[in-house]
């Protein structure tokens, strides 16, 4: 199976949807236990990344705090491997072991108005430590 066809995110290509994601896990194979990175999660399998992964087709057990499911490893592409589950999780579970996405802080990036608007407080400081030797004039009040 080529890495393009393993990798892929297009839907047609799925059995589930997949929630990327990027968090600690295990997975138990017949070497021991191996720590691995969550890259995504489905009700049908997972991708993991990490060392100590095993070859195509070996029995595993995913671990992610409670969840604990038996399944095989389908494809391995140097530290990445895509785990096919045995059983097909419940949407409820996935979400449960999916974080909330974070609210970003929209950032505002203006120039201050150096024509007719008023300037605030803080933008006339910075003019005046940046831009001119000194305060501004009066008449820009």
């Amino acid at each position: 199976m080529n890495a393009s066809m393993d990798e892929s995110t297009n839907t047609q290509n799925r059995r589930s949807r997949r929630s990327n994601v990027l968090m600690a896990a295990a997975i138990e194979t017949e070497n021991g236990l191996a720590n691995v990175m969550l890259r995504n999660l489905s009700a049908d399998g997972a991708l993991i990344e990490g060392d100590g992964i095993p070859y195509q087709g070996a029995p595993v057990v995913f671990r992610k705090k409670d969840l604990v499911i038996s399944g095989h490893i389908a494809w391995v592409n140097e530290r990445r491997a895509g785990i096919a589950f045995d059983a097909k999780l419940e949407p409820e579970t996935v979400m449960r072991h999916i974080p909330a996405p974070r609210h970003r802080i929209e950032q505002q990036f203006k120039r201050p108005g150096l024509t007719s608007q008023h300037l605030t407080a803080e933008e006339r400081r910075w003019c005046e430590t940046f831009i001119w030797d000194g305060p501004l004039p009066s008449y820009q009040s």
